[in-house]
């Protein structure tokens, strides 16, 4: 079952276990320089308002409605990252794909669980997810961008501009596994944070931006302590900002400030570590080329706001402060 609850979607699984709840919000955030240099991880800066496509149908394309689902508003080169928790720390197997390709391993999309490589992130383990791997420890942001001007991930790896959005799949593990490791969770748990201008057209897509460093961390069960046969996916389609309100009659957000202004202001970034081992970066999805370079082979206008700038202030996620508790007004 999969249910809208204050802007964030609810996976849920009773038939496996009462604790078998997943919660995923998507975080806006700043988007980081695209300089080839590697930064910390940028705050969350609220989450963005989630609507049932169904509820507009009268005001969507026809290929929105087949595919059903929720959507959000999202300004042209405007960053997100994807905040996972889980009720008692029960654990999935997540699969994100941006237009149909695998945000962890770069491969096509299906609904399978594929170990070598891991094309999964595992929750509690993984508390968000920023970028597409590029390389062990480091991603490449996610960040918006018009589908069909060649620069998301999925037209760099497909040549079409088909899908957009991205989609979410969630595969819950054993009752009886997560029933015989509560105790060892427990004591993870304890070291873990407390979770808690634009083109005209409206399809949007997830395009790679500037390097971060974060690790997506190895899968600590087998394959086969996963509940396959209980998955549950939904597709989350991303509409350009400037007709959000034509379509739902509701202002978007504002746009988010600027990372070098952020800094500026002495706000915090965050480092998170976890004595876990992490995946390979994906050769394929070290392969896509930024939204600058593309920007600048074409000859369009670079990204705005992409100074360069070193963070004074860096906060290693130990002692408890969540990553989207930054607000100052930045929202």
């Amino acid at each position: 079952m999969i249910e809208l609850r204050a802007d964030a979607l609810v996976f849920s699984f009773p038939e496996v276990h009462r604790d078998a709840v997943l919660r995923v919000q998507f975080q806006r955030t700043l988007r980081i320089p695209d300089d080839g240099r590697d930064y910390p991880l940028p705050p969350g800066l609220g989450g963005f308002p989630l609507r049932h496509v169904d509820d507009f149908a009268a005001r969507l394309p026809s290929s929105w409605l087949r595919r059903g689902g929720v959507m959000l508003p999202m300004y042209q080169s405007e960053a997100l990252w994807l905040s996972f928790s889980s009720r008692a720390g029960y654990p999935f197997a997540v699969k994100v794909a941006t237009g149909k390709v695998n945000a962890v391993s770069g491969g096509a999309w299906d609904e399978r669980l594929h170990r070598r490589p891991q094309d999964y992130v595992v929750v509690p383990e993984q508390p968000w997810l920023d970028g597409y791997c590029v390389e062990e420890g480091v991603i490449r942001q996610f960040v918006a961008m018009p589908l069909g001007a060649g620069y998301t991930a999925e037209e760099q790896l497909t040549g079409r501009a088909e899908h957009g959005g991205l989609q979410i799949l969630a595969c819950p593990i054993a009752a009886e596994v997560y029933e015989r490791s509560r105790q060892q969770r427990s004591r993870i748990q304890e070291a873990m944070p407390l979770m808690a201008s634009a083109a005209a057209d409206m399809d949007m897509g997830l395009a790679p931006g500037g390097r971060m460093r974060q690790h997506i961390y190895d899968d600590p069960y087998g394959v086969r302590d996963w509940e396959t046969g209980h998955l549950s996916r939904c597709f989350v389609h991303l509409a350009n900002a400037l007709v959000w309100r034509a379509v739902t009659g509701e202002q978007p957000p504002t746009a988010p400030r600027t990372a070098a202004d952020y800094t500026r202001a002495g706000l915090p970034w965050f480092e998170y570590y976890a004595d876990l081992d992490a995946v390979d970066g994906s050769s394929v999805l070290a392969r896509l080329e930024s939204v600058l370079a593309i920007a600048r082979r074409k000859g369009d206008v670079p990204l705005p706001e992409n100074e360069s700038f070193d963070p004074e202030r860096v906060i290693e996620l130990r002692g408890g402060l969540a990553r989207d508790q930054v607000r100052e007004g930045a929202s």
